[in-house]
């Protein structure tokens, strides 16, 4: 198996763009080449240009902007002789096989001995790229396929041929495994691959149906969204995110490539409006609008969704689905609704179930390779057969079998069983030849989601859990909503440190939510201070702080393992453990500012001493305040995990995960590397600027207050964070504050802001709007 370290982009489209970056935000060497434009200045304009672009975009497809400092750029004229140097070489260029062979014969040419070639189509068969080819190409050949945008979706579907060697693919799968964070789908050399031949059914069958019965696409995006599982989006929304000019081209490519018999060409029927809508310039997101448009005219912002009848836009409203608020999370209810809504819902998922399973054996082995990658490449919550063990596979197969539809082999299979089970702890898939075979994970993965099938926890209530993961090691987990922060989970976080100190070696704090934790729970806050119970909200406030310190003063290893949003309350326990395993898509930050208070659960401390010690910042006791100021005042958010290390959320020895699958187990293994002689931090003194330093913080607000930037409100809550920073009116640069001194600082700001108008107002706003009320 090679050693991938040098990777080869050609193509420098977005596709081919965004692959080469996260293969620098890997840490690879890249080398970036398309052709030399005509009448450009440089003859690498076409590479250089999608750098450039990229380093701007938002959703950014580098982590950080010092990767981009690994990819260099070049042109296929005068740079193919670099590809000498590239262990793995990436075609992306037009899909005409044409060219895509005319480019392998130089690239042939000139690349070293066991360097895998692999192309990044997504609709051309592996067999045809390689027609005509020498032996040698077709052993280091196959095709990875990509999903957009690369950095943050996490499929690759793998297609190798019969003559692919198998160290070659075993190269690719480890480096995209463990470097670029994915996780691999095996897939046969069919039209489309899995995630796209599914995909491209469901979202035509959905377009064509709303066509023909009028529906309005706000209610249609509600029912094929939330209650199935798929993206708010819907799949209009979807459609504007992707490029409506996608649509004619991925049809008309599956359309040529699937046999007469498949049933895509029953629903794929010309919709003449999306059409119209693309000759106008409204291709989506990145045009004028797709079908759903902001209107800018008269200088505001009206949201507008197109009429599917009329072709004309209309303002965008609410849906209004009965169907779906009288089904609530039954799914079959939905599908059954005697109502033009539910039968729109049957008329799309009914069919979309079935063709999936009618693929498995024809696109992929099993049912497991294609739920995963309806999951990864079109962020379904549930994986096709997961949706059918919702609704039962024997109400599927009569629903199907009464509306004339012909039934699956493998429904039949499953009649009077699931298509997955737990047997003994070990989820299970059911297989083509009838009998259940354990789902296998890769060599290094642990799942809480497994450890919870097989074993019951040590603690738990309503909030949390701790779980056992074996040899020594705790996991501690969030099960609130939207994992945020209360005081169940402060009482059982206490409890657990208790347990771990008597029966283990090491405590790990992970979950696999979508999000780490929000911070803390809003709600319980302003519920209780509509009633004034400021004694409750202080109470909670000295049990996060207390909680917090017992944790960062245990006598083990503590290690928290966050992906997704890591915010206020949130952020604030991972920077009190001894060590951050981090998944690379961790957004992380104290926020509280924003809702107008301040981190009292000891963020302000920690990240004082932080910058104190391990910022590289001018001597004296102003720059470290100041900086945590900035950082805190504004909001700030990492928006990657090499971001994170950046503003010192993370700290230069904390690790990073790239794939999510893997945090646990990485953590795991970093707690118990710390287990052998460990000793606790102790005391945290630091020193702070005193009331120069406040006045200094505060004339900064004032001066960008002046010019707009900032709010009355937030004036003051950024003065009350500056009296928290400066160490307090006795502060003495020749006397070190304490931590207690520190956290009493935080408590005392947080209560006078937590009692304000101004403060209930954003905090109010925060929760019927998620969005930050600039007052």
């Amino acid at each position: 198996m090679t050693d991938i370290k040098t990777v080869a982009v050609l193509g420098a489209g977005v596709m081919g763009a965004g692959i080469a970056a996260h293969a620098a935000n890997a840490g690879a060497r890249v080398l970036l080449l398309d052709i030399v434009p005509k009448g450009a200045s440089s003859r690498n304009a076409l590479a250089e240009g999608a750098v450039a672009r990229m380093l701007k975009a938002d959703p950014a497809p580098f982590m950080g902007k010092a990767a981009a400092k690994n990819i260099t750029c070049g042109n296929l004229e005068d740079d193919l002789s670099a590809l000498a140097e590239a262990d793995w070489i990436i075609e992306a260029v037009i899909e005409r096989p044409d060219i895509k062979r005319a480019l392998y014969e130089k690239v042939e040419a000139v690349r070293k001995d066991g360097s895998v070639v692999s192309s990044n189509t997504s609709t051309l068969p592996l067999a045809t790229l390689i027609e005509g080819l020498p032996e040698r190409f077709a052993r280091d050949f196959l095709i990875a396929h990509f999903f957009n945008p690369p950095r943050y979706m996490r499929l690759l579907e793998l297609v190798t041929g019969p003559k692919t060697r198998s160290e070659a693919a075993a190269s690719v799968e480890h480096f995209a495994d463990h470097h670029l964070g994915k996780s691999v789908v095996h897939c046969k050399d069919t039209p489309s691959f899995i995630a796209n031949r599914l995909g491209v059914f469901w979202s035509q069958s959905a377009v064509v149906e709303a066509f023909e019965r009028g529906l309005d696409i706000e209610d249609v995006d509600a029912i094929i969204g939330r209650p199935m599982g798929v993206p708010k989006t819907g799949v209009f929304g979807l459609l504007d995110l992707v490029g409506l000019d996608l649509i004619p081209h991925v049809n008309a490519s599956l359309a040529d490539s699937l046999p007469k018999g498949d049933p895509f060409h029953t629903i794929n029927r010309p919709v003449p409006l999306i059409g119209d809508l693309i000759a106008d310039g409204y291709t989506g997101r990145k045009g004028k609008g797709g079908f759903y448009r902001l209107n800018r005219a008269g200088g505001s912002k009206v949201k507008e969704a197109i009429d599917l009848t009329s072709g004309l836009f209309r303002p965008a409203r609410k849906a209004d689905v009965p169907a779906v608020k009288e089904s609530g999370k039954d799914l079959r209810a939905l599908l059954s609704h005697d109502s033009p809504h539910g039968a729109y819902a049957w008329a799309v998922m009914g069919p979309t179930l079935a063709y999936a399973a009618s693929l498995v054996g024809v696109v992929a082995d099993d049912i497991v390779a294609i739920d995963e990658a309806m999951r990864l490449g079109y962020a379904w919550k549930q994986g096709p057969f997961e949706l059918i063990d919702r609704i039962g596979a024997d109400w599927l197969a009569e629903r199907l079998a009464a509306d004339g539809h012909p039934v699956p082999e493998i429904l039949k299979t499953a009649a009077g069983r699931t298509f997955y089970r737990v047997d003994a702890g070990q989820l299970e898939y059911l297989g083509l030849d009838g009998a259940y075979h354990p789902v296998e994970r890769p060599e290094g993965v642990l799942l809480l989601e497994d450890v919870k099938r097989a074993a019951k926890p040590v603690l738990r209530n309503g909030s949390a859990a701790l779980w056992d993961i074996g040899d020594g090691v705790a996991c501690f987990e969030f099960t609130s909503k939207m994992n945020s922060m209360d005081p169940d989970i402060m009482d059982l976080l206490g409890k657990a440190i208790r347990r771990v100190k008597r029966d283990f070696k090491a405590l790990v704090i992970h979950n696999e939510g979508t999000n780490f934790s929000v911070g803390a729970n809003l709600g319980l806050a302003l519920f209780a201070a509509n009633i004034a119970a400021w004694s409750e909200i202080e109470s909670l406030v000295e049990q996060g702080q207390e909680t917090y310190r017992a944790l960062r003063t245990a006598p083990f290893p503590v290690v928290a393992a966050p992906s997704g949003m890591a915010l206020g309350g949130g952020c604030e326990i991972v920077l009190h453990c001894d060590a951050v395993q981090a998944h690379a898509e961790t957004y992380i930050g104290l926020v509280e500012c924003g809702v107008g208070l301040v981190p009292a659960w000891g963020g302000c401390t920690e990240m004082l001493h932080r910058w104190s010690t391990l910022g590289r910042l001018p001597k004296g006791p102003m720059p470290a305040a100041a900086t945590v100021f900035e950082t805190i005042s504004t909001a700030t958010v990492a928006k990657s995990a090499a971001e994170a290390k950046e503003r010192l959320f993370l700290r230069p020895h904390d690790g990073i995960t790239m794939n999510r699958a893997r945090l646990l187990a990485d953590a795991k293994a970093r707690a118990l590397a710390m287990v052998e002689g460990y000793t606790p931090p102790g005391p945290r003194e630091i020193v702070l600027p005193g009331p120069s330093g406040r006045t200094a913080m505060g004339m900064a607000v004032q001066g960008f207050r002046k010019t707009g930037k900032a709010t009355p409100y937030d004036e003051i809550v950024a003065g009350a964070l500056a009296a928290v920073l400066s160490g307090g009116d006795d502060a003495d640069v020749l006397a070190p504050v304490g931590e207690d001194t520190l956290l009493e600082l935080e408590r005392t700001h947080f209560m006078r802001l937590v009692r304000t108008p101004g403060t209930l107002a954003r905090v109010e706003s925060m929760l019927m709007t998620g969005k930050p009320l600039r007052n």
